[in-house]
């Protein structure tokens, strides 16, 4: 029998640790690494080109989506998406016909997803790269009006418009949803990327704001500015984040 070679992504190591005693009850599974997040795991299935990978979808970073779009369609393993997504975003995953854990799982669980990932290798003939880019493509028109945070320990969706601005504070970010604030353990760089650029705008190296939220912008010391929101915040730009405010106030004036 060929062992199908596995590698395990998740950037939370219990999960890792979990998975790996699950599939090791599993004789067809040869596990051959782990990475604990997307440019690890990105530069191990270039050098171990894995049959399996078991994939994180929400991670910092470069996340499981990512790192699927970064590959050429011929270097695609066999994925399993592990994911803690709720039900409105696993359709996704059920429309694309990808296989998917959702968490927390158990023993039952895993077998069931395995004897899947079994027929599907023993298919000839089908194009996983094909079932991978129907995926992406869903999950790009949900990103189109959601995104997904991840706050105490659970995955959160939320509508571009919920969002009033957002503030780095230490190692964490404070999401600002009106009276509501989420803690969110993510670089602003990371999850900036994740943003839609007409609806968000970086004025600050530890502040971006929605452009709807937008009251008033008021001229401030040595030529920065102040944005005040709607709901009263007052949110100051930075150096490097001047010429964005002016272009900002420059786009709406040829309007």
């Amino acid at each position: 029998m060929t062992r199908i070679r596995t590698l395990i992504v998740d950037d939370e190591e219990p999960a890792r640790e979990l998975l790996r005693a699950f599939l090791e009850r599993h004789a067809e599974v040869h596990i051959i690494g782990e990475a604990g997040d997307g440019e690890t795991a990105l530069e191990e299935i270039r050098r171990l080109a894995p049959d399996l990978v078991f994939l994180d979808v929400q991670m910092p970073g470069l996340n499981g989506l990512d790192v699927v779009a970064s590959l050429p369609p011929d270097e695609l393993p066999l994925i399993v998406f592990v994911t803690a997504y709720d039900q409105y975003a696993l359709r996704a995953f059920e429309v694309s016909a990808c296989d998917y854990l959702l968490k927390p799982f158990d023993a039952d669980r895993l077998a069931s997803t395995m004897r899947r990932v079994i027929a599907r290798r023993d298919r000839s003939g089908e194009d996983v790269s094909a079932t991978i880019r129907s995926l992406l493509a869903h999950v790009q028109t949900m990103r189109d009006e959601r995104i997904v945070v991840k706050s105490d320990g659970r995955h959160v969706f939320l509508h571009n418009d919920e969002i009033e601005w957002i503030e780095a504070v230490g190692k964490d970010l404070h999401v600002h949803l009106g009276s509501n604030v989420l803690v969110v353990r993510e670089p602003l760089n990371s999850l900036e990327r994740r943003l839609d650029p007409s609806h968000f705008l970086r004025v600050h190296r530890s502040a971006i704001v929605n452009r709807t939220r937008i009251r008033e912008v008021q001229p401030w010391f040595k030529g920065d500015y102040v944005l005040i929101l709607r709901g009263g915040t007052r949110v100051v730009s930075g150096r490097t984040y001047r010429s964005v405010v002016g272009r900002l106030l420059e786009g709406h004036r040829s309007g």
